[in-house]
């Protein structure tokens, strides 16, 4: 089973870069104004203008919700990204949270 995660983008080119470029994610289907992309056993929906996933008036990007990737060395990992607060340190690990262009958030986990 596949775990999946949809953001609602902005920019589908410039959020799809950004992912594979920066994250490692590998790039999937495209159907029109949504990109499917791969990492781990996470597929991830990019939603862009015009996509059915930004139908609901409510639907906006941004926000706390996340998902969470897990990086051997989190300082290496969050070097030039744009951050959210501070580095936390915690009983399992440590994380940052870093945004895409959209602005959404991405918990970035270091385990101990």
């Amino acid at each position: 089973m596949t775990a999946v995660a949809r953001y609602l983008v902005d920019d589908l080119d410039a959020a799809v870069r950004f992912y594979v470029d920066r994250l490692g994610f590998s790039e999937g289907r495209s159907f029109g104004p949504v990109s499917l992309l791969q990492r781990d056993g996470l597929e991830l929906w990019l939603s862009g203008p015009g996509s059915s996933g930004r139908e609901q008036d409510a639907a906006a990007t941004g926000g706390w919700n996340r998902i969470v990737l897990e990086v051997d060395d989190l300082e290496q990992a969050i070097d030039g990204l744009p951050t959210r607060g501070q580095r936390v340190d915690g009983p399992a690990g440590s994380w940052h949270l870093v945004e895409d262009p959209s602005g959404n958030p991405i918990e970035l986990f270091q385990p101990k």
